[in-house]
């Protein structure tokens, strides 16, 4: 048994459960929503060269993340606590790997990525404020040096952190405002796409040799399965609301149905908006899209000019929105290693008036916004790829361990398709770590010796002094 489990010290103790389904399921989709259905299908398009590859890669990333949505939905009803898939990993495999996943996160897969969009905003706010771009320094010049692109993006994680600090319910307030919108902005483009701009010419080159270029050979599975990249990092962070698991009303319920609506309801947007882009532009045109932004290309073809500042508004609300939930979720984790004596210790206090994790989310506010002054995030989650899908089969697999080691723990519900589906999924997934091993290299393994970076620092915190410190401010924890 956990320490959670046996003490009343609990991880979530002191949370205030304000989040309802709605408010659930919008941390889904909001998390998931970022830049990359906007330009991921134009790199996509060039890698595969097939409009109906295109759409397999899409399909292919939608039923993986699906099924991984659906198994951890087990996961999160039997284990309903603060901290999400690092608390799964630690119950099926130990402290370590439940660290090691923790680790990951805290140093590049969760403020990497909210560098990386909050950058995305200011990118796209320099479309109605030029004097906001990377090329503008205010200090220094280089990489070494601050840009009103940096500094925009600074802001916005530092708001959005502040916001956060107020209590969950303001978060989600923010969360659920601009989820709505950004769904809103997807089915206006689909909708608006598929009335106003389908393009005859498009629809008989796309679609009247679909499999053009295709094979069907072991040649084209590679290729697939190093193209996935793309659609399923599109679709990544639907885990966040797992984290936050400890301020879910009823989650045996709600976590479950928040993760197999939210992942659902994406998927089926993200398909829709790639058959727009093959229905108003030929896949040549998509893979040529200035700066790979297909989305743009799109709506220019019905709004002429006017369309860069309609699309500049629409990734501003989403990205806005996907950093808004990344941050509030991301505290809950390294909240959740603090009481477990793995994290710096005032990261597991909770503020006595709004219930929240200010110092995790403080401590997450300076590390991201480090990792925007450096320029380098994006090549650091070029790395964690491989981690990061490494984490989603070794967590799955912690779904079978558990149903063999804790067949007393109460499972509200149980994994849909199991076990075919969740051991589909982890083959699947493995042989695409496979294949982007063989043809990444240099991204896979630098993002594996960045994991096992944290082998030395895990070591370091359960050191006896370490230890003893946590005892002494949280009482004694069993390990």
């Amino acid at each position: 048994m956990t320490p959670e489990s046996q003490t009343g010290d609990s991880p979530q103790a002191g949370f205030v459960k304000d989040l309802g389904l709605v408010s659930a399921t919008t941390l889904v989709m909001g998390s998931m929503i970022g830049s990359g259905v906007f330009i991921v299908s134009a790199d996509l398009a060039r890698q595969v060269k097939s409009p109906g590859l295109l759409i397999v890669c899409w399909l292919l990333g939608a039923a993986l993340t699906l099924i991984a949505a659906l198994s951890y939905g087990e996961l999160a009803a039997a284990m309903p606590h603060a901290g999400g898939q690092y608390v799964y990993l630690r119950e099926a495999f130990g402290r370590l790997w439940g660290f090691l996943y923790g680790w990951t996160l805290f140093v590049v897969i969760q403020t990497g990525t909210i560098a990386a969009v909050a950058v995305a905003f200011a990118k796209y706010a320099g479309v109605f404020m030029p004097s906001i771009s990377a090329s503008n320094y205010l200090l220094g010049s280089g990489n070494i040096g601050l840009t009103t692109q940096q500094l925009l993006a600074i802001a916005v994680v530092v708001l959005l952190s502040i916001v956060n600090t107020r209590g969950v319910r303001t978060g989600a307030l923010v969360q659920n405002v601009f989820t709505f919108a950004k769904v809103a902005s997807l089915l206006g483009l689909v909708g608006l796409g598929f009335l106003l701009g389908r393009n005859p010419q498009a629809i008989a080159v796309n679609f009247h040799d679909v499999w053009r270029g295709a094979t069907f050979s072991w040649a084209t599975i590679a290729l697939i399965g190093s193209a996935m990249v793309g659609p399923l990092f599109s679709s990544d962070a639907w885990n966040n609301v797992t984290f936050t698991a400890g301020e879910v009303r009823n989650p045996k319920r709600n976590l479950p149905l928040s993760l197999g609506l939210g992942v659902g309801t994406v998927s089926v947007l993200y398909i829709a908006c790639n058959f727009v882009y093959l229905s108003v532009l030929t896949l040549p045109q998509i893979q040529a899209a200035p700066e790979d932004r297909v989305a743009t290309a799109v709506v220019s073809v019905m709004f002429g000019p006017v369309a860069t500042k309609l699309m500049a508004i629409a990734i501003m609300i989403s990205t806005f929105g996907c950093c808004n939930g990344m941050i509030m979720s991301g505290a809950r984790v390294y909240f959740t290693m603090a009481r477990d004596n793995l994290f710096f210790r005032r990261a597991g206090e909770l503020d006595s008036r709004h219930h929240t994790p200010v110092f995790a989310l403080v401590i997450q506010c300076v590390w991201t916004c480090l990792l925007t002054l450096s320029g380098r995030y994006n090549d650091l989650l070029d790395y964690v790829i491989f981690a990061v899908l490494l984490f989603y089969i070794l967590t799955i697999g912690g779904l079978f361990r558990l149903r063999r080691t804790r067949p007393d723990l109460e499972r509200p519900y149980r994994a849909w398709g199991y076990p075919i589906l969740p051991a589909l999924y982890m083959l699947v997934a493995g042989l695409i770590e496979i294949l982007l091993l063989l043809n990444k290299p240099t991204f896979t393994v630098r993002g594996l010796i960045l994991v096992l970076l944290g082998v030395p620092v895990y070591f370091f915190w359960r050191s006896p002094a370490k230890a003893l410190q946590s005892r002494e401010k949280y009482g004694a924890r069993p390990i």
